[in-house]
């Protein structure tokens, strides 16, 4: 049987490449780091780890260990949260969104939960889901409201995604743009146009659908804000493509649908996998989905 304790100790020397400096980060001697991987080696029947002169290599056994113990960890530290959760005086539940889902979405399903559940003490979280995907993972969040572009949303074992709806991206025009009268639009239609960026995320997705429109994407601005993003394309900056769910009713901009294809996020809810489910997990997610509905 693996120990876990020396699997970390494990994780250590390939974070820091060397047994000192493994050791000096757990707080243990060198020699006691070199005994542990020692036993580790002699359960196992392998090489985990090769010293040199430039310090310690992982063999392939020892990578495949490391990839195991993150996932353990991980597992480990859930398991604790949900025992702790367990014996609490009320039953919690921490729920990461990104903002404009936790805008949108959020609210009116929260509405009915803690009608429906005022025994359980609800904590937000705000997140994108590169840091909420962790959370879950690692045991900080119960759930996490979040989105992808194209391609599956990269989740590590241990984890289900649950589509919730498809998000797509419309085409944000000052008023008194030539095209701003069109119901629907091409993107080979706009080869001349600067962008307003209001997701630095979205770059690389937008770069692409240029490549496939023939044209060369010109960045005019840059932000981190969809609402930001709208009001600089109403003074005129340039164009963008904003989330349907992220459009400001109030701002001075034309709206135009594009034409397939049309980039979309995809928007769902990631949980643990777990072989029960989590009740107040699934009343949640329940809401949420009869919060696209209405």
């Amino acid at each position: 049987m693996i120990d876990v304790q020396r699997l970390r100790i494990l994780r250590a020397v390939a974070e820091h490449g060397s047994f000192n400096k493994a050791a000096a980060a757990l707080l243990l001697t060198p020699s006691a780091v070199s005994q542990h991987i020692a036993s580790l080696e002699r359960g196992l029947g392998h090489p985990v780890a090769v010293r040199s002169t430039r310090g310690v290599t992982l063999t392939e056994p020892g990578r495949l260990l490391v990839e195991s113990a993150e996932t353990i960890s991980a597992e480990l530290d859930r398991v604790r949260r949900e025992i702790d959760r367990l014996t609490a005086d009320r039953p919690r539940l921490t729920v990461a969104t990104f903002t404009s889902g936790g805008r949108r979405l959020l609210p009116a399903a929260l509405a009915g939960f803690v009608a429906a559940h005022p025994e359980v003490e609800l904590t937000v979280r705000e997140a994108e889901p590169e840091a909420a995907v962790p959370m879950v993972r690692g045991g900080e969040a119960d759930l996490a409201l979040a989105y992808h572009f194209d391609g599956p949303l990269p989740l590590r074992s241990g984890l289900d995604w649950r589509p919730l709806m498809d998000d797509p991206l419309w085409l944000v025009l000052p008023r008194a743009h030539r095209l701003a009268g069109r119901t629907s639009l091409d993107l080979a239609e706009l080869p001349s146009e600067r962008w307003v960026l209001g997701c630095l995320k979205t770059e690389a997705h937008l770069r692409r659908y240029a490549g496939l429109a023939g044209f060369e994407l010109r960045v005019a601005a840059s932000t981190t804000d969809y609402f930001f993003a709208q009001s600089l394309v109403a003074a005129g900056v340039g164009v963008a493509l904003i989330p349907h769910m992220s459009l400001a009713p109030e701002a001075a901009v034309a709206l135009v649908r594009i034409e397939p294809p049309c980039p979309a996020r995809h928007i769902g809810v990631v949980t643990p996998h777990r072989r029960r489910p989590h009740p107040y997990v699934e009343a949640l997610t329940a809401a949420l989905a009869g919060a696209v509905e209405q």
